[in-house]
């Protein structure tokens, strides 16, 4: 029985074939693993007399020295059948190939550098929501109901609650912190905005702030003015100038412009700087103490400095891009300019 048992498993490895994987393993299943019927034959030893022992072992050992060398055959034959279905194998002795490496975003690596200057003289980081109710965008921040100075900003509200909005700038941010902490406050708060804008060359409906705000005992508009020199020249270079306009907004008093001297004519004057050698960064001065009262900060006690500047527009100047669309168009040729920035 068992000889005809072994002729029968001889005879099932000498047919057999594969022309998939599936197949392969299939086979290695029935004759090489270790529930195989090979196996079967080497556990049936036990019930074999002693005499006919080594004989029957022989025989066993020759079925699977079969089935093995019939297991290399078809991987062979599974493999060639691949290659003339999907060419020969890559040369894997090659190194491998090498994929462009991206880079940072022009205004991601200018946040960065912003926050960085910030950061190193005592700004902490703070964030807000991106859709602000009416106190937080605008009442809060000296901006009376019906106001003029509410017309300053296109405003994207939210047509079923027109007390909701896109916030128009990151102040919001700086009345939640002055809400939810005491003096002293310094704290830099970047972010995108949102204003009802045609996109143009130079404005966009959506673009990125970052503002800062400094709130404790005896600041002067002296600290203001040395924390944005600082800024412009680590931000620009030594070289930089800075100089400071009278100007309005309604959450500070006294209100100045920040403009510094333009970094593509060194001042002498050219078209990005409209001949004048200075171009505009952005805005700045003394929290009114009406914000100050508005988030529960006692005006006699604390005075404080806010300033704020778009990231796009600082991108612009530090890599003289001369339209403010390059940033959203993802456009690689202009992305790749700015591989390895930081």
């Amino acid at each position: 029985m068992q000889s005809q048992k072994i002729d029968q498993i001889k005879a099932e490895i000498a047919a057999a074939n594969a022309k998939s994987a599936e197949e392969l393993e299939a086979y290695r299943m029935r004759f090489i693993s270790k529930k195989s019927v090979v196996a079967a034959l080497f556990a049936d030893m036990k019930s074999i007399p002693n005499e006919q022992k080594k004989e029957y072992g022989q025989q066993v050992n020759e079925v699977k020295q079969l089935a093995e060398e019939k297991f290399k055959q078809l991987i062979e034959a599974v493999n060639t059948s691949r290659q003339q279905k999907t060419g020969p194998l890559p040369d894997l002795t090659l190194p491998p190939t090498t994929w462009p490496i991206g880079g940072i975003h022009p205004l991601t690596a200018t946040r960065q550098r912003i926050v960085e200057i910030f950061e190193r003289i005592g700004f902490n980081l703070s964030e807000g929501p991106e859709i602000e109710d009416d106190w937080h965008n605008f009442t809060a921040l000296n901006f009376p109901e019906n106001h003029p100075a509410r017309e300053m900003q296109d405003t994207f509200f939210i047509e079923k609650n027109p007390d909701i909005a896109l916030r128009t700038h990151t102040s919001s941010v700086q009345v939640r912190v002055m809400e939810n902490e005491k003096p002293p406050i310094r704290t830099l708060s970047p972010g995108r905005v949102f204003r009802n804008e045609a996109i143009s060359a130079r404005a966009h409906c959506i673009f990125h702030q970052v503002e800062g705000l400094y709130v404790d005992e005896n600041v002067s508009f002296a600290n203001l003015k040395q924390t944005l020199y600082h800024f412009a020249k680590e931000m620009f270079g030594k070289q930089t100038q800075v100089r400071f306009r009278p100007s309005f907004f309604p959450f500070t008093e006294p209100s100045a412009e920040i403009d510094i001297s333009c970094q593509l004519c060194g001042g002498k004057g050219c078209n990005i700087c409209k001949g004048t050698g200075w171009v505009e960064i952005g805005g700045s001065g003394m929290v009114d103490p009406n914000v100050l009262e508005n988030c529960g900060i006692d005006s006699e006690k604390y005075t404080g400095f806010a300033f704020g500047m778009g990231i796009e527009r600082i991108a612009m100047l530090k890599y003289q891009i001369n339209d403010l669309r390059l940033f959203t168009e993802n456009d690689i040729r202009f992305l790749q300019q700015f591989r390895g920035l930081l």
